[in-house]
């Protein structure tokens, strides 16, 4: 069940810089975005009105407050960098590469954060994981021309943004339901979306059925497939293996732009995606440290509740 929801968490995670690509030759970032997110939180906040009020049994103010800030990084901040990145050329391909330096940020801030520390076999398989983006970086960026040198900074911001979010989710006391969580993202995501798009005076969508045939992708692989397999294989193995699945997503995003839009493979992405799959073996294999705090009793604290490995009980 494990491998079939990292799979599934790798294929449509990587959907996401395919979908933002679709979009982007019809119209531009915010005006996706808002489409993709604000008939979509309509839908679940009506849903959650109706069947799925047992979503929000026991959750606080504060709780809500906490997946609105989570929404905003992990949604919001991180689709916007990754959709103008794309808009303004770099490709679908190396969006995902600069994206997947996230492993070792999380990596390096998991221990003093969580106490979920990374072992020497992990940190290994992290570093194999950065030398596969590294090459199949450069390679990329030799092939395209034309594109700004600042562009492609603007990835990485939305790396940092997706990191402080997991940690942020990660630190909660609060098991939230998944499906209030992605209702609150989701709507987080439509009002800032369309602020921007009505600033901006890009409200307006396009009427091509291409557009169109984008949002759907955007909706139903990557927030549904992607977006909800990422917050599913944290809580169930942790945050160094769900990050080192992150190392898959530029080689497998490679391919697909390579299939689709004709984008550049070569050797070197097929020596960046063996590095990454590698990668994933020896993080998987490799056990993580824990060191959980010890109350005054001397007795070491209930697992119920206890997310500092990623995982609910």
């Amino acid at each position: 069940m494990n491998v079939l929801l990292s799979l599934g968490f790798v294929l449509t995670w990587s959907s996401g810089f395919i979908g933002a690509k679709l979009g982007a030759g019809e119209a531009s970032a915010v005006t996706t975005l808002m489409w993709r997110f604000l008939p979509l939180a309509l839908v679940l906040a009506a849903v959650a009105a109706t069947v799925g009020r047992r979503w929000w049994r026991g959750l606080t103010r504060r709780d809500i407050g906490r997946q609105i800030v989570v929404g905003a990084l992990s949604q919001s901040g991180y689709l916007l960098t990754v959709y103008y990145a794309i808009q303004l050329g770099v490709s679908s391909g190396t969006t995902a590469l600069i994206d997947g330096t996230q492993p070792l940020a999380a990596g390096a801030l998991a221990g003093p954060l969580l106490r979920q520390y990374v072992s020497a076999r992990q940190w290994l398989g992290l570093c194999l994981g950065a030398a596969g983006v590294l090459v199949v970086t450069t390679a990329d960026a030799a092939a395209v021309s034309g594109v700004a040198g600042w562009a492609y900074l603007i990835p990485f911001l939305g790396m940092l943004a997706l990191v402080a979010a997991t940690f942020v989710e990660s630190r909660s006391p609060t098991r939230v339901e998944p499906m209030a969580a992605l209702t609150v993202h989701c709507a987080t995501s439509a009002v800032v979306f369309t602020a921007l798009a009505l600033a901006a005076g890009a409200a307006a969508p396009p009427t091509a059925p291409s557009f169109w045939l984008a949002i759907a992708w955007l909706v139903g692989l990557s927030t549904f497939g992607g977006y909800g397999l990422y917050w599913i294989v944290l809580r169930r193995r942790g945050l160094t293996q769900v990050n080192a699945l992150m190392f898959l997503m530029a080689p497998v995003t490679a391919v697909w732009g390579a299939l689709m839009f004709d984008e550049p493979f070569g050797v070197r992405t097929a020596i960046g995606l063996a590095l990454g799959l590698t990668a994933v073996l020896v993080v998987r294999s490799g056990g993580t440290r824990r060191r959980r705090p010890v109350r005054a009793s001397g007795h070491a604290p209930s697992r119920q509740g206890d997310r500092t490995s990623g995982r609910y009980s």
